[in-house]
């Protein structure tokens, strides 16, 4: 009923102010009491799902898109980052929404719902399953190609709601976090609530293998082989790989170009809402 509930809803649009938005493989956790972000989302999920924990005592809430490269390892990691804010609250408990995921050709989505559902069972703690709107539950079908029907959702921080979501602006350094999901990354933090600052890196790599010759193949080729559904993927899609690879050739070797002191790039929400980069020497 909830995930019929959740399909039916248009995506709503949400702009920048007080956004937090979340790539692949990276989680962020806060609380109402966030001055700076009140909403954290992720969107062009076609296999991957989009879990959002919370805790209904604290309202400590962590939002990840995972795409099933270390699911038990991932949960682990956001369930202890939202306990970490809800250990004095002696009242509430821990829930889960599930979303995102359809019937492809391969079952990578169907795989991703049952480590989820696995991992999730395997913790110490109750945690209650409220919304689950993935893989068969999220499907439609067209001209017997299958969809997800939902791609992307956003939480209010402050007032729990759970929505289907799209987001104009995916930044800060999207070429750079998108580049460090392409090279392999483990699940990442990426926000320090109490300070309030989206931390970017250090990240590191090698040069990514064979650049160039992604670079020269066409947009069908791209699709076909750097994609897990290619029949499903957002039209931006190609685009978007495109600049990560562009991106990646252009730094092969990030400890020189983007962190030479290692330290990582720090941002705040300025008065308008957006973020802004800070100095890391004024820290």
């Amino acid at each position: 009923e909830k995930a019929k509930l959740l399909r039916s809803q248009p995506a709503q649009i949400v702009e920048p102010k007080g956004l937090l938005y979340v790539q692949q493989r990276e989680f962020a956790v806060t609380t109402p009491k966030d001055g700076s972000v009140s909403i954290l989302g992720s969107d062009d999920a076609t296999t991957c799902h989009i879990v959002v924990l919370r805790h209904t005592g604290s309202g400590a809430t962590c939002l990840t898109h995972c795409d099933g490269s270390d699911t038990e390892a991932e949960v682990s990691l956001i369930m202890s980052s939202v306990k970490s804010f809800s250990n004095s609250t002696g009242c509430g408990r821990l829930e889960v929404h599930l979303v995102g995921g359809f019937n492809d050709d391969r079952q990578l989505s169907q795989k991703l719902t049952n480590q989820l559902l696995r991992a999730f069972d395997l913790q110490p703690e109750d945690v209650h399953l409220v919304t689950f709107c993935v893989t068969e539950l999220n499907d439609r079908e067209e001209q017997d190609i299958h969809f997800p029907i939902i791609y992307g959702i956003a939480v209010n921080v402050k007032t729990a709601e759970i929505f289907p979501a799209t987001f104009p602006e995916k930044g800060p350094d999207e070429d750079l976090r998108s580049a460090h999901v392409l090279t392999g990354a483990p699940l990442t933090n990426i926000y320090d609530a109490r300070m309030e600052q989206l931390q970017i890196g250090p990240y590191f790599w090698g040069p990514f293998p064979h650049v160039d010759f992604w670079l020269e193949q066409d947009d069908a080729q791209i699709l076909q082989n750097l994609s897990t559904s290619p029949l499903a993927e957002p039209p931006h899609f190609v685009s978007h790989i495109r600049s990560t690879l562009t991106f990646l050739k252009e730094h092969p070797f990030p400890s020189r170009s983007l962190f030479p002191d290692r330290k990582p790039r720090i941002y705040k929400k300025n008065e308008e809402g957006l973020w802004e980069q800070v100095c890391s020497d004024k820290i």
